[in-house]
């Protein structure tokens, strides 16, 4: 399992309350406001048709059927028809409508959602796995798109004949139509217990899916090591556990919700037989008509057809608030690192860095770095060296300004960074890393992420300073190979030096290495360090150095151990003074001949 920092606070506006859920979903709705109206007024005319129908059937029956008059009867049977058509055109339409709404609503929501995370800072990534945040994006949007593209219409089609059928009960008996509501306190009561345990439990299923999805993610990304170790049993258990949690959320929530359509079946029934006893008393006593009784209880059945439909619709809903909800999570979270109100761009620099009095830690009480000071002229070559986890790597975090120093300031040509803006300054830092991340596409696509207006003979220009071009036109396709996920399909060093390419097309000022040459042979390794040298000309340039021996030309060399700058100084004097460098030097001499001799 991956480590990671605990990070400074996240400012998080969780969206734990319906209400404000809900109050974000109607703001995304607000540009599509006239398609809503155009989708009500279909659901209305839908709705009003639907309607229509049972008092088509009393009056078939008191005007046309007991007295005998077929062609009366016929009339009418040809009218209900025609409605009933009509009122499915209209249901057809506004579905259709509302789809296209839901879909354009989700565009907006996951194009939102995903812009939002490139703006978010690394503290933020540290406390969150890729795979739950890939779940919100596809799990949490498609849950609610699936509500908006038929749910609401479902919702207002229901609650519109809900009162509808009410207003039609009224007048045709109110005497009826009071001894049907005998039944909706008690059923209000049921739903209201019903809905504040299935809110918690739909959570609990979207949370449990979103950490199933990043278990997935993580050790399919992660199969060689994996197999390497044997641990596919322990892995597939290990998935087997999330997997039987998320199940069993996702029965605790289908159970509750389940124990509202048999409770609504009941009192349906209940209902029917009320009306059909008091119904059947006032029509023997000639105070009711045949077709009047049948178009009341049609109606008492149409009434408890959409509240079944909204007990069915009720776990969608619910599913779809908790998505939301973690969604707006997302969205509302605020990045630790943001420009200042007014911030400058950096101008075009020279590359003077200094670090004053430095103090930073990933969490608050456990710093990481404590009072570093350095300098880097421009055109200098500064080495970071020192033991796993001294604080090597925050440098050069700090100075890329992926987290904000707690005390004290860095200056690049005397700005400080916390005042330009963050764009500004990144694309003057070139940066290539030990773990080179190449994306999906061909390998001219990858090299050109550095400048993307360069042009195929500048890419070529730059692989070929970075000694790539020769690899590269032995390759199938050459330029125009496509990479598979991550550069798998290429070596540690051919990634290397298509990240050097990458880094020279940008032709940054200041240049990040960082154990740039730590994973691959000693061949390889020449050919990157010659391109690095191209690369380092005339820039300020910071290197991590996993193998001392290749920082012994730095200008600068800085021994950094115990959350502090301990030594500084060139090469050879740090090897004169004896110290903590001239050990660590020492030591990988030493080892060297084993190495040469196991490999």
């Amino acid at each position: 399992m991956g480590m990671r920092h605990g990070g400074r606070g996240i400012t998080i506006e969780s969206a734990r309350n319906q209400g404000e859920t809900l109050r974000q979903l109607l703001a995304y709705l607000k540009p599509y406001t006239l398609h809503l109206v155009g989708v009500f007024l279909l659901v209305v005319v839908s709705t009003l048709l639907t309607l229509a129908g049972p008092l088509l059937v009393a009056q078939a029956i008191d005007r046309y059927i007991v007295p005998g008059d077929l062609a009366g009867l016929t009339r009418v049977a040809v009218i209900l028809l025609g409605v009933y058509i009509a009122s499915s055109v209209f249901s057809g339409a506004y579905s259709l409508l509302m789809v296209h709404i839901g879909q354009k609503l989700i565009l907006d929501m996951r194009s939102d959602l995903f812009r939002h995370l490139q703006t978010l800072s690394m503290s933020f990534f540290d406390q969150h796995e890729t795979g739950d945040l890939m779940s919100r994006i596809t799990n949490d949007t498609d849950t609610i798109n699936r509500v908006l593209s038929s749910g609401v219409t479902q919702l207002a089609a229901n609650l519109l004949q809900i009162v509808g059928i009410f207003i039609a009960m009224i007048a045709l008996s109110w005497q009826l139509a009071l001894s049907s509501l005998v039944i909706l306190p008690l059923m209000a009561v049921i739903t209201g217990a019903i809905a504040s345990r299935s809110r918690s439990a739909f959570r609990d299923v979207q949370r449990t899916l979103g950490t199933m999805n990043a278990s997935a993610e993580e050790n399919i990304a992660g199969v060689r090591v994996v197999q390497a170790f044997a641990r596919e049993k322990e892995t597939i258990d290990e998935f087997r556990a999330i997997n039987r949690e998320n199940r069993d959320a996702g029965v605790r929530a289908q159970q509750i919700v389940a124990l509202l359509m048999p409770l609504i079946d009941v009192m349906s029934t209940i209902a029917i037989a009320i009306i059909a006893g008091l119904g059947g008393w006032l029509t023997l006593r000639n105070a009711l008509s045949i077709g009047v009784l049948v178009a009341f209880i049609t109606y008492v059945q149409q009434f408890f057809h959409p509240l079944r439909q909204l007990s069915q619709l009720y776990n969608q809903l619910q599913s779809a608030l908790a998505g939301a909800e973690r969604v707006f999570e997302i969205i509302n979270s605020a990045p630790t690192v943001a420009d200042k109100p007014g911030a400058k761009p950096l101008p075009p620099i020279e590359g003077r860095v200094t670090f004053e009095h430095v103090t930073f830690g990933y969490e608050p009480d456990k710093p990481v770095l404590v009072d570093v000071s350095l300098t880097a002229e421009p055109g200098q070559t500064i080495a970071l060296v020192g033991p796993t986890g001294a604080g090597k790597t925050t440098i050069i975090n700090l100075l890329s300004r992926f987290y904000d120093v707690q005390e004290g300031a860095i200056r690049i040509d005397g700005y400080d960074i916390r005042d330009i803006q963050q764009e500004s300054l990144r694309r003057q830092l070139g940066i290539v890393l030990q773990d080179t991340y190449l994306f999906s596409g061909t390998v001219m696509d990858n090299i050109r992420y550095g400048r993307l207006d360069a042009t195929d003979e500048e890419v070529i220009e730059a692989a070929k300073l970075a000694n790539a071009d020769q690899f590269i036109c032995r390759l199938p396709q050459g330029y125009q190979t496509v990479i598979s996920e991550q550069g798998s399909n290429f070596s540690q060093g051919q990634r290397q030096l298509i990240a050097i390419a990458r880094a020279i097309l940008a032709d940054p000022a200041i240049l990040i290495l960082d154990e740039a040459t730590s994973s691959v042979d000693t061949r390889t390794e020449m050919h990157i360090q010659e391109a690095l040298q191209r690369l380092m000309q005339g820039r300020t340039s910071f290197v991590i150095a996993h193998r001392l021996s290749t920082i012994e030309n730095a200008d600068q060399v800085l021994v950094v151990n115990d959350n502090r700058i301990i030594e500084r100084g060139s090469h050879r004097e740090l090897l004169e003074e004896g110290g903590f460098y001239h050990d660590l030097y020492m030591s990988q001499y030493r080892r060297l001949p084993g190495l040469v001799e196991a490999g």
